[in-house]
């Protein structure tokens, strides 16, 4: 049962001009009495900060129960300040670099965001005791795992990208806070997120970008790969139920544990285009499919993921259940509807 009653709560979100973190923000906004959120985000540049500005726009609409603070959670000096001012009853970090491929590159922002940055969090939350501490870590811990579904029980040492070494290192050092401070720490995994207002840097916003332009799409491992794409939607009630209820302590001591939030339907590559071109036939964003261009697999990628849900399911009776047909069709409306196709 939850033991934590959200109403009356100030929460502190980071990466709350996100995907994912706009659209948390707006669930508990509309879902809960007198809660008051402190959103948090530096707004990179990793992708077009418009879409960012358009999330937030849709938060500032709540007026005074949403404070907006523009700051990198990689800046010790200003999260203890944003700490000691607004003083939030729970933490959910979902501010990091994202991206697997872009962590081959680019590794310094990695290291910032999701080492020092995340570090900074615990410290905050070490220093400024809070109810839950809850975080975002990701299916890429699985690395190049052959077994499936995925559980969290599987061994994760394996990363093949910096991004889910980063990640993996995020548990860890969540696991030790809990134990050495008390701090009640609950990760999530989660499984390749989609929707509206998504990211621009996801296959299936580039895909949809080429099609409108007549290009060909690139498709890696010749197309033989498998991904399970999670609705965002499903995601944010996943992240809402865990909130309210802190983990039982472990064997050593820890109030620690970590979920997966995925849809547990791995669908191929090929079959989430063909689904994500009709869906964009239907609105008139393309009249007809898209070349294709068949490359062998990425540094970094993996072949598969599939997530083992049942956790979540028996923690909090729930899981993600929103078809690729739902969820790409609620994309490809709001992509005709944001770019005025």
């Amino acid at each position: 049962m939850p033991n934590i009653d959200l109403e009356n709560k100030t929460i502190l979100i980071t990466g709350a001009a996100g995907f994912i973190g706009s659209f948390l923000c707006k669930k508990l906004l509309t879902s809960f009495k007198n809660i008051k959120i402190i959103g948090v985000d530096c707004i990179s540049d990793y992708y077009d900060t418009s879409l960012k500005e358009e999330r937030l726009k849709m938060l500032k609409e709540f007026g005074s129960q949403f404070i907006f603070e523009k700051k990198d959670i990689a800046d010790k000096a200003e999260l203890e300040r944003i700490f000691v001012q607004y003083k939030p009853d729970l933490v959910v970090n979902l501010a990091a670099q994202a991206g697997v491929r872009y962590s081959i590159d680019h590794p310094d922002s990695y290291i910032h965001s999701n080492i020092i940055g995340f570090y900074n969090i615990l410290e905050s939350c070490r220093n400024h005791p809070v109810e839950h501490l809850v975080f975002a870590s990701s299916s890429s811990v699985y690395g190049s795992n052959k077994k499936v579904p995925y559980s969290t029980e599987d061994k994760v040492d394996n990363p093949v990208s910096l991004y889910a070494a980063t990640k993996k290192s995020n548990e860890l050092f969540a696991h030790a806070y809990s134990k050495l401070y008390g701090i009640p720490c609950t990760g999530l995994r989660f499984f390749t997120v989609y929707g509206p207002m998504g990211r621009p840097d996801m296959a299936y916003f580039k895909f949809t970008n080429k099609l409108v332009k007549g290009e060909p799409i690139q498709i890696y491992n010749m197309g033989d790969m498998y991904r399970d794409f999670t609705y965002v939607d499903d995601i944010v009630t996943g992240i809402t139920n865990i909130m309210q209820k802190t983990p039982c302590l472990t064997e050593d001591g820890a109030a620690y544990k970590v979920y997966n939030i995925g849809n547990s339907k791995p669908s191929s590559l090929m079959k989430f285009v063909e689904i994500l071109e009709k869906c964009l036939m239907r609105e008139g964003i393309i009249s007809e499919p898209g070349k294709k261009e068949l490359l062998p697999m990425q540094s970094g990628d993996v072949y598969q993921t599939y997530a083992d849900v049942s956790d979540l399911e028996k923690d909090f009776g729930f899981r993600p259940s929103t078809t690729l047909e739902e969820g790409l069709a609620e994309f490809a409306k709001w992509y005709k509807g944001y770019y005025k196709r």
